[in-house]
């Protein structure tokens, strides 16, 4: 039988932490007498970042005496008080190699029940001033644990805990915790821990991706954004130039085959590659991302490039790229791929944001698939409206498409009807007048605010989200759990003196920099140069910074708890062993 010993409980407040301000309730102090405990937390207490803690199934952190006492040990430390883990209940007993999923446990006049680990995250490091704190909890197997509230009631320090039912499966908090962040898990373990209710969604999404990894690609699908396949090869290769085709005014479309003429490996439909090259013969290494479109199995890549104003590489490639230029290509990649079903497809573009759906639609023809198929699509007016005449052919190979043009600014020879459909945007309100259904699977690439607005609309319109799937031009959506909102200002070089070491291209924001030794990885220089950057345990624990290493080799230190997957990087814990590109 265990006790509660302490009940802690703390509001969020905002810290100092490497220049930033941190919004956090990981600091909790011990409250003494009875205390309410309600469906969504502990009377007094609060959570600083609601998408990662807090909630039904997260309500009541908990974490054992014995462990205290562990990490006492492991870390020469005396000075620890109760809630120094950001535990709401320190308890004797409860071990997290004992406790399972589902096992329910009366306190005082509630009832409550295990649901998942603790969820890894930087700021437990900053409480108990060690950074790598995230990464050990997990590693050392002991996380500790999450309660819900079954029954609200009242506890005390030094009530009995009272284990009222045995959860199904019997899979112990260290157990779940060890099947999505370490290596190797256990199917039969996977296979059992998705069969019990009482494991929070979350946990189950990442676990089922887990239990149906198929390829050997490696990584962990279960904390990793979709990557697609392991790429065809490292870094770059040359390529030449085969054709270059006018798609519009200003749009450019080259078609690239290797120079001996052998097939290429086949790309995804939706994939992206790089290219690397010199706008003049002493100008600096330049690369870029573009989506590729074409027909699936084709012997060579297609890519197309918009005129961008002041666009440096994307009016080289305009103006100057002729047949038979040699260029450095990396191999495609990407997680904007077509999925496989029956459900329908709705593919939604701006500009030249129709290349990846291009891609898809190509790959629906192919197949004579009997899916419904949208085409919508939205441009300027006719003379920025590349590949009408290649998507209507597509279109008229399969059974069961449809398709509406819209224009912002038709031009007055634009014929209604024939060139566009509606004047306006692409957005929820026109899928509703057109009667697209909720169920289908939605792909959308554009600009930024066409991707936001759009995303946005489709959620409230009643889209499921886990069916949006959407690819970005340029830097992606930053992940910055905790950390106040500011001004992101360009990508520009770290202050201060330059680096001396090798360079560091980051792809998508169209940077390159020397790396410094004063970084103690790729994540802190990214950081310093402003480019958006997803983390969340900065430990090599949750992949959340996981990223395409388009090219070039890292190191790390510490070692990751899981390698990423082939032909990708964890930046919070790497630096670049010579020069580096990353898809960031």
């Amino acid at each position: 039988m265990g006790r509660l010993l302490s009940i802690n409980v703390g509001l969020p407040r905002d810290v100092v932490w490497r220049g930033e301000t941190v919004h956090t309730a990981i600091w909790k102090q011990p409250v003494q007498g009875k205390i309410a405990v309600r469906r969504l937390n502990v009377a007094g207490d609060g959570q600083g970042d609601l998408a990662g803690h807090g909630g039904e199934h997260r309500a009541v952190m908990v974490y054992q005496m014995d462990a205290y006492h562990y990490w006492e040990g492991q870390l020469g430390r005396k000075d620890f008080s109760f809630g120094q883990f950001g535990e709401n209940f320190t308890v004797d007993g409860l071990a997290d190699a004992e406790v399972c999923i589902g096992d329910r446990y009366r306190i005082g006049s509630a009832l409550f029940e295990v649901t998942q680990p603790r969820v890894t995250c930087y700021r437990v490091g900053i409480r108990m001033a060690e950074p790598a704190m995230a990464a050990l909890l997990v590693s050392h197997h002991r996380p500790g644990f999450y309660f819900r509230v079954l029954e609200e009631g009242e506890v005390g320090a030094g009530d009995e805990i009272v284990k009222v039912a045995d959860g199904p499966e019997r899979i112990t908090v260290a157990n779940i915790d060890a099947l999505l962040y370490l290596p190797n898990p256990s199917r039969e373990q996977l296979e059992r821990s998705l069969r019990v209710p009482a494991l929070s969604q979350g946990w189950k999404t990442s676990l089922k991706a887990i239990a149906e990894q198929k390829t050997s690609e490696g990584g962990n699908p279960g904390l990793r954004a979709p990557s697609g396949p392991p790429p065809a090869w490292p870094g770059f290769r040359p390529l030449r130039v085969a054709e270059v085709d006018r798609e519009a005014a200003n749009v450019v479309s080259l078609c690239i085959e290797e120079t001996g003429g052998t097939p290429l490996p086949a790309a995804l439909p939706g994939q992206f590659l790089v290219l690397r090259l010199r706008t003049s013969p002493s100008g600096p290494m330049l690369l870029r991302n573009y989506s590729m479109l074409g027909m699936p199995g084709a012997k060579a890549y297609r890519v197309s490039v918009k005129r961008e104003t002041n666009g440096a590489v994307s009016s080289y490639l305009c103006d100057h790229a002729h047949a038979g230029d040699i260029l450095e290509v990396s191999a495609p990649r990407g997680g904007f791929i077509l999925g496989s079903g029956d459900a329908p497809v709705v593919l939604l573009s701006a500009g030249i944001g129709a290349t990846p759906v291009l891609a898809m639609l190509h790959s629906l023809s192919s197949a004579a698939s009997r899916r419904e198929v949208w085409w919508i699509y939205g441009a300027r007016n006719r003379a920025e409206h590349p590949f009408a005449k290649e998507s209507r052919g597509l279109l008229q190979t399969l059974v069961n498409s449809r398709s509406h043009i819209v224009y912002s600014r038709p031009d007055s020879g634009d014929k209604p009807g024939v060139d566009y459909d509606s004047v306006g945007h692409v957005d929820a309100p026109l899928l509703d007048r057109l009667g697209v259904g909720r169920d289908a699977d939605f792909y959308l690439c554009g600009p930024t605010s066409f991707l936001r607005d759009l995303t946005a609309g489709l959620k409230t319109w009643g889209a499921d989200s886990t069916r949006i799937h959407t690819e970005v031009f340029g830097p992606e959506t930053p992940i910055t759990p905790g950390i106040a909102p500011s001004a992101h200002p360009p990508v520009h070089p770290p202050a201060g003196k330059t680096g001396v070491g090798p360079h560091v291209s980051f792809t998508r924001s169209g940077l390159t920099v020397s790396w410094d030794s004063r970084f103690s990885s790729l994540l802190e220089l990214a950081e310093a140069c402003d480019v958006p950057v997803r983390w969340a345990c900065r430990t090599g624990v949750c992949h959340t910074c996981e990223s395409a290493l388009i090219g070039g080799v890292v190191k790390y230190q510490p070692d990751p708890l899981e390698p990423p997957a082939a032909g990708n990087v964890l930046i919070c814990c790497s630096t670049p062993s010579g020069d580096v590109e990353i898809d960031l």
